[in-house]
């Protein structure tokens, strides 16, 4: 049977062709080309004929003087001509391409400068569909949320326990600010002060600040300063504080009292993470003085130096109980008073403290 059918599919086949309609194929069938089997690289080459080469085309001369590589003494006159694209790039300064940053075309206008039609219009686009009535109340509450708030605060930078090394009396200290204003414009209060536990109060000031900002990161600040101990005594106070490059913070101030004693005082802090809550914070005091100040014990120069070490973990941002060691130093003839007087000059001290703000 599978024989059967296979013969008569053989049949069939031929006569389906004849049926085809050729008619469209043209009267004459033309023969198909040659195929060059030598130049389509079927064969190895030394079974293909020789052929003709074609005969090499010498390069065209340079014009050196066109490209620019000769001055203009050593070419000739040459004949006017249009010119070229390759004219401009012969003309190019290529030893100046990593200064250009004008990239405009000649006598066009720099790429930076404004077009006069962008000054046309409204200092505010949006004045152009609202009005001005309008977005004026907008903008003013855009530029008080961003910067023109009133704010305030209160820091009390360190509140401590005093207890020297070698045995003396345990003393405290102070030290708090605090500011009211906005990002440009502030109110400022300080006081420090330091004393023995069930002494009198051995040194107290107070300093109201009027604050401006004169740059992103630093305050300039002038007010007055009143000391009620050791001695009552007025100051006027001109100083700058703010963030010194790597993350410092800076504060320092001129001090003129009222009985003509020019003295300053320098301080200087880091704050370096441990963690997000555990913060090491570096810290120096230095205080100077330009004449001798006898009422106070004082000599002219660097007086005091008061470096120093505090750990502090942030319980809340908000509170923070540290420890720490301070060496403090009287230097100059501020130490030789010191001295003259029975008094140890210079000491550590192990600190017990808190830092707070609202």
């Amino acid at each position: 049977m599978m024989r059967a059918m296979l013969l008569a599919g053989a049949m069939l086949l031929p006569a389906s062709l004849a049926a085809q309609d050729h008619s469209g194929h043209g009267s004459k069938s033309e023969p198909a080309p040659e195929m060059d089997h030598c130049a389509m690289g079927h064969l190895p080459p030394e079974q293909c004929p020789p052929q003709d080469e074609p005969e090499a085309q010498p390069a065209p001369e340079m014009d050196h003087c066109a490209m620019g590589h000769l001055p203009p003494e050593q070419c000739g006159k040459r004949e006017e001509r249009e010119p070229t694209m390759d004219d401009g790039m012969a003309g190019m300064d290529h030893d100046s391409h990593g200064a250009m940053t004008d990239k405009s075309a000649p006598g066009a206008a720099p790429e930076d400068a404004v077009p006069a039609r962008a000054l046309e219009g409204p200092r505010h686009a949006a004045d152009a569909i609202w009005g001005r009535e309008a977005m004026e109340p907008a903008r003013r509450e855009l530029a008080r949320g961003n910067g023109g708030m009133t704010t305030g605060m209160v820091l009390v930078e360190r509140l401590e326990a005093r207890i020297p090394t070698d045995g003396g009396k345990t003393g405290y200290l102070w030290d708090a600010q605090a500011w009211y204003g906005g990002d440009l414009n502030r109110f400022v209060l300080k006081t420090e002060g330091e004393g023995e536990f069930g002494g009198a109060v051995e040194d107290a000031e107070i300093q109201a600040l009027y604050s401006r900002a004169i740059g992103p990161f630093f305050d300039l600040q002038a007010g007055v300063r009143f000391d009620p101990e050791p001695d009552s005594r007025t100051h006027l106070v001109l100083g700058v504080a703010g963030l010194a490059p790597y993350m410092f913070h800076v504060d320092g101030a001129l001090f003129l009292s009222d009985r003509g004693d020019l003295t300053a005082r320098v301080e200087a802090e880091y704050d370096q993470k441990i963690t997000q809550r555990l913060i090491l914070q570096p810290r120096i005091e230095a205080e100077f003085a330009a004449q001798d100040i006898p009422k106070r014990d004082i000599g002219a120069g660097l007086t005091k130096v008061e470096p120093g070490l505090r750990l502090r973990y942030e319980i809340a941002r908000e509170f923070a109980p540290y420890i720490g060691i301070e060496y403090e130093a009287k230097l100059g003839e501020t130490a030789d008073i010191a001295r003259a007087g029975g008094e140890d000059p210079d000491g550590f001290k192990i600190l017990l403290g808190v830092r707070a703000w609202f």
